[in-house]
């Protein structure tokens, strides 16, 4: 899962594995090996990669399964607001 979603990643933002890589400051090899499930990037690495495509590191490894909306710049007050508004819509929806 993890492979296919850092592949999904790059190409989304037609990057090629040599871009990705200067970019993540590795070899093109070691992302090829990460798209080919040959090995695993480490715990900093994972989170390195989900900084650079805005994700949570649970999205990327695929234990996620809900969208998420990024607040980075928002005061607390506004982050409270758009989690009230997603409350407000669901409930509309009649989801829990």
């Amino acid at each position: 899962m993890l492979n296919e979603n850092i592949r999904e990643l790059r190409k989304l933002r037609h990057l090629s594995q040599v871009e990705l890589a200067g970019c993540l400051h590795v070899s093109k090899q070691c992302v090829s090996n990460w798209e080919n499930d040959n090995i695993l990037p480490s715990v900093e690495m994972l989170v390195r990669i989900a900084k650079f495509f805005g994700v949570t590191t649970d999205a990327l490894l695929g234990l996620e399964g809900h969208n998420t909306v990024c607040v980075d710049g928002l005061t607390a007050a506004q982050t409270e607001h758009v989690k009230q508004l997603v409350a407000d819509l669901r409930e509309a929806n009649g989801e829990p």
